[in-house]
């Protein structure tokens, strides 16, 4: 019986922690997250729904840019899940590295836009929470952890697009 009361007092003692960390977060990241989400959509607006259309299509025509500033700006703009929606302004060949690179994208920029990828906001702050234990800033690796990601976004871009044509070339010499 006794088993059965710990059980029933850990159940729920499982649901008050969580509602403290809901707590925590709805006066702490969630304000900030709407906040740059705002200005995100402000930015938009400014400058105009076409023109940014217009500079991504510009970007799409040259592999350095199609696989840096197209996902980072994807990413920024439209956010984890609706950032791929961008690959909508390249040809059928050129998707699946560009899909490559921005899902290996959402991951770093949650350093420095954290709305961006809300869902993998625990993952970084775990992370930056043992680099500040160990001394050392959380800006330093908000910033590296974004510089890495971009040098990693264009090698898997440039990667799955070589391997892409290597594949389609091959199907086409079976048929």
């Amino acid at each position: 019986m006794e088993w059965l009361k710990w059980i029933g007092e850990h159940f729920i003692g499982m649901f008050q922690a969580g509602g403290e960390t809901f707590m925590g977060m709805f006066t702490g990241i969630i304000p900030t997250l709407v906040v740059l989400l705002t200005f995100t959509y402000a930015v938009i607006k400014f400058i105009g729904e076409e023109r940014v259309n217009r500079a991504i299509q510009f970007a799409s025509k040259y592999m350095l840019l199609r696989y840096t500033v197209m996902p980072i700006l994807s990413v920024l703009l439209l956010t984890n899940p609706m950032c791929y929606t961008f690959g909508r302004f390249l040809p059928e060949k050129q998707k699946p590295a560009f899909y490559d690179s921005a899902v290996s994208f959402v991951h770093p920029v949650t350093a420095l836009f954290p709305y961006a990828n809300a869902g993998e906001l625990f993952v970084y702050l775990g992370i930056a929470n043992g680099i500040k234990e160990a001394g050392y800033s959380m800006s330093e690796l908000a910033v590296r952890y974004f510089l890495v990601g971009i040098v990693v976004i264009l090698l898997r871009g440039i990667i799955t697009e070589y391997i892409t044509k290597f594949l389609a070339r091959r199907m086409e010499a079976k048929s």
